[in-house]
């Protein structure tokens, strides 16, 4: 059952078309992740699924109502932390919690949100004295308070540092747990990798492709490649023969061993059986950075 549809979603600013015929759907229950470079069009589209933009051109649907006409009753169903969410500097975070709470019909209970996501013994502290993680935090259970049917998170872990950014993940994993279907906007591959069911690859404002994190990778390459360190001299047929081997090429010392299915088992077991031991082995496979480059021409960052 599709939750969210967007359908032909068309944004214009002046000349500048910032989404392009974007459509997609998002099923109940998953991690949907929107992918690309800064400037592509995930905020803008996310922001018209939220009722903050009115499109252009398309539609956009939320548990099957349109958020320009039905404001009111998307502001229950969908909760959001935008990609720049502050709050006034001396509110603290009870006092944001009472507050968002109180703009609901049936709020969550948001002490118990409180405790879950870490912050029970920051109720009295005021928004400024957050660190980065535990402002992200706040952000996810203010999204939270209303106990959405929907969270949309905008680039959550922006500015985080590497171990603050893991917690966070793990916290998007637990919103997903409780039974929220999770819209996330990325431009980190590992976080889209880690988290997400399907992504929407968005660049220059077009859906350029939608799949899961292994489909994307697969339709640019499913190959994997064993790079290791013969103990000693390996005729390069006793590899070459193997189904699943593709090539084998040396590197130095090294030889690479690049095919398809379970390689590592074939490649180990000829080795194991010629009494060569492989030093250094590593396994390497097509990242999504590698899917995205070959889908867009650049990588993500340029």
């Amino acid at each position: 059952m599709a939750i969210i549809e967007v359908d032909g979603l068309v944004k214009r600013y002046g000349e500048h078309t910032a989404v392009d015929g974007v459509s997609f759907a998002v099923e109940q229950g998953e991690i949907f992740g929107i992918l690309g470079p800064n400037g592509a069009g995930k905020t803008t589209t996310v922001e018209c699924v939220e009722g903050l933009r009115v499109p252009d051109g398309g539609t956009a649907r939320v548990c099957g109502i349109d958020p320009q006409r039905d404001t009111g009753e998307l502001r229950h169903l969908l909760g959001a932390q935008l990609q720049a969410s502050e709050l006034p500097d001396k509110l603290t975070v009870g006092e944001a919690m009472e507050l968002y709470s109180s703009f609901y019909r049936r709020p969550a209970d948001w002490r118990a949100l409180i405790d879950t996501l870490g912050l029970t013994g920051k109720l009295g502290t005021q928004f400024r004295r957050l660190s980065g993680g535990q402002k992200q935090r706040l952000s996810i259970a203010l999204a939270l308070v209303g106990d959405p049917k929907v969270a949309v998170l905008d680039e959550l872990t922006t500015g985080l540092d590497p171990q603050a950014r893991r917690d966070t993940w793990d916290l998007i994993e637990g919103v997903r747990d409780r039974g929220v279907t999770v819209l996330l906007v990325t431009h980190f591959m590992e976080e889209a990798e880690r988290l997400c069911d399907r992504l929407a690859v968005i660049d220059a404002g077009r859906l350029v492709a939608l799949d899961s994190p292994a489909g994307l990778v697969a339709r640019v390459d499913d190959r994997q490649r064993i790079r290791f360190r013969p103990s000693a001299p390996l005729d390069h047929a006793l590899l070459t023969a193997l189904p699943e081997v593709a090539s084998v090429e040396r590197a130095g010392s090294q030889l690479v061993v690049t095919g398809t299915g379970n390689l590592l088992l074939a490649v180990t077991t000829v080795l194991a059986r010629h009494q060569v031991v492989a030093a250094d082995l590593r396994v390497e496979q097509t990242s999504l950075d590698d899917a995205f480059v070959a889908l867009t021409g650049r990588p993500i960052d340029a």
